[in-house]
């Protein structure tokens, strides 16, 4: 058993490696949170958590330490490269990965440890948050060792054995690290998991069998530390905008353009969990017929279904919010290779079939779709054609193939089969096509320009219109985001050493603001792209004060 640990730890680090380097940073939110937190290193400041001058209390602090500590052990200090901030996300789903096995193992038996966690470790979401320095990976990480932990003292006291002294202090360390990482996130899922239980059960006896009260002191011990430092700096401003603002505006209202009606995460689903989404159907539908019978399963279902709902209730919607919940689909895979043949593929009722159905047809979608992407975006986007999009496409096809099963039940070995045509494909998608995509990369473009015309050891640059925080992360903490006007005062502030970014066709106007003070801008170099994240085509000029 120690072994399969072993095999998914290595595993997942292998399937999220590839592009960890070599994708630009992404923006906007992964470019937000290590801009922050190189402004710690920075600034030598480990409480306060600031984007250039503004405080950014939107979520908690322990990502931004988790980073730090990577780029302290890099060595680099500020001036760390992406991979380094991402490799926290890197460890948070190998951990999670790792936690899944552990859990499966216990629940259902060392094989089905090892076909929930490969599982895990080789679908979209996990593919994608593993590669993007955020908060999402370590908040699986928590939340898994959490849910696992709850798992086996809920079925020891259903047996009515024992619970091992280690499940109370994993569940209670988990739930105080994932607070410190995504807020109340972590202890929702767990609620929601025990009120459905007891849905079923109506038994909350259980529960105490968690020692809640020094519990509660295990997390009042890492989280209140820094609230009460974060509340004296901040003056309460920490609260006000990360719970008056953030939590509250995202379940009232849909936030930041991400307001979307009920229906989402289902209709995203087949994307997010692909290539296993089909099988985890399968597996999930057998043991909703069978849920009574097994307290096992009550549970697994308890631990999806629940949160699933909350978040389609919730008006604001990213796909990765409902990533907590997939474990719990990945370990009912893991049971339904312990049934026997004749019971693991009963027939489905008629609804569930037409689920089944439905969801096939959205991985063949996604599986085609992939291909295609693998193939088409370098054609489209840097009128290229890339020679390893034909074996990024091929596996993606495969993986489509082998996910869909003539029979509910999956072998192991297939299931692996599945995990490593989609490894190749996430490995050759995120680490060699999508960083090939120059005209989408602006802020690196803008980087080497930068690099290439410096004229000080000091220059700071001012860019107009092109506001990406990539661009701050890249260039410099000090970068200026402004407009043309804003630019202009720039370059004349400090004509020797200066540099500013503007739109080519604000080139005149730039000009003629230069020259009401006898001066004139010369055009260094331009950069022609596509801002991914406003849909905007953009040819930006990087400009001096001429001699």
């Amino acid at each position: 058993m120690n072994r399969n640990y072993i095999i998914l730890f290595l595993f997942s680090l292998v399937m999220t490696v590839s592009g960890l380097a070599s994708l630009p940073p992404i923006d906007r939110d992964e470019s937000r949170f290590v801009q922050a937190t190189k402004q710690m290193v920075e600034t030598a400041d480990y409480v306060d958590i600031r984007l250039q001058d503004v405080t950014r209390y939107k979520k908690p602090i322990g990502i931004y330490w988790l980073q730090s500590a990577a780029v302290a052990l890099s060595g680099e200090g500020a001036a760390a490269p992406i991979w380094v901030y991402r490799l926290v996300s890197m460890l948070g789903i190998a951990l999670a990965v790792v936690g899944i096995g552990w859990t499966g193992t216990k629940l259902f038996g060392a094989n089905a440890g090892l076909a929930a966690g490969l599982m895990m470790a080789a679908i979209f979401a996990t593919a994608f948050e593993g590669r993007d320095a955020k908060t999402d990976a370590m908040l699986l990480a928590c939340c898994v060792a959490a849910q696992g932990a709850l798992a086996q003292v809920y079925l020891a006291a259903r047996r009515n054995e024992p619970v091992a002294g280690h499940l109370p202090w994993i569940f209670w360390i988990a739930q105080g690290l994932g607070i410190l990482i995504k807020g109340p996130v972590a202890p929702l899922l767990s609620l929601l998991t025990a009120a459905a239980l007891f849905a079923f059960d109506r038994d909350w006896r259980w529960l105490l069998k968690l020692k809640i009260a020094r519990g509660v002191a295990i997390v009042l011990a890492i989280v209140l530390p820094w609230i009460l430092l974060i509340s004296w700096k901040s003056g309460g401003a920490f609260f006000q905008e990360a719970v008056g603002k953030d939590m509250l505006t995202k379940v009232a209202q849909g936030e930041e353009s991400h307001g979307l009606p009920p229906g989402f995460y289902m209709l995203t689903y087949s994307l997010f969990m692909w290539p296993f989404g089909l099988i985890a159907v399968g597996a999930g539908l057998q043991a909703i017929n069978r849920f009574w019978d097994d307290p096992r399963l009550r549970f697994c279902l308890a631990w999806y279904i629940p949160f699933w709902l909350v978040f389609e209730a919730i008006p604001t919607k990213l796909p990765h919010y409902v990533m907590p919940a997939y474990p719990g689909m990945a370990l009912l895979i893991g049971w339904l290779l312990t049934l026997k043949p004749e019971e693991a593929n009963a027939p489905l009722k008629r609804w569930q079939s037409w689920l089944w159905w439905a969801t096939a047809f959205g991985v063949a979608v996604v599986s085609i779709g992939l291909a295609v992407v693998c193939i088409g975006a370098p054609i489209y986007l840097a009128r290229t054609f890339s020679w390893w999009s034909i074996p990024a496409a091929l596996a993606a096809l495969a993986a489509g193939y082998l996910a869909f099963p003539r029979k509910l039940q999956v072998p192991l070995g297939r299931i692996g089969a599945i995990a490593i045509c989609a490894g190749i494909t996430f490995s050759l998608l995120f680490g060699v096509i999508a960083p090939s995509l120059k005209p989408i990369w602006l802020s690196p473009a803008i980087k080497v320009a930068v690099d290439a015309n410096r004229p000080c050891d000091t220059t700071v640059l001012a860019s107009a219109q092109y506001h990406e925080p990539s661009l701050v992360f890249l260039v410099g903490t000090r970068t200026v985001l402004t407009d043309v006007d804003g630019v202009a005062k720039h370059l004349l502030a400090d004509p020797a050493c200066a540099m500013g970014l503007a739109s080519v066709k604000d080139e005149q106007k730039l000009n003629e603001l230069l020259a009401a003070q006898g001066k004139s801008a010369n055009r260094l170099a331009e950069i022609d792209g596509l801002n991914y994240s406003s849909g905007d085509k953009l040819a930006l000029g990087l400009y001096r004060v001429a001699k």
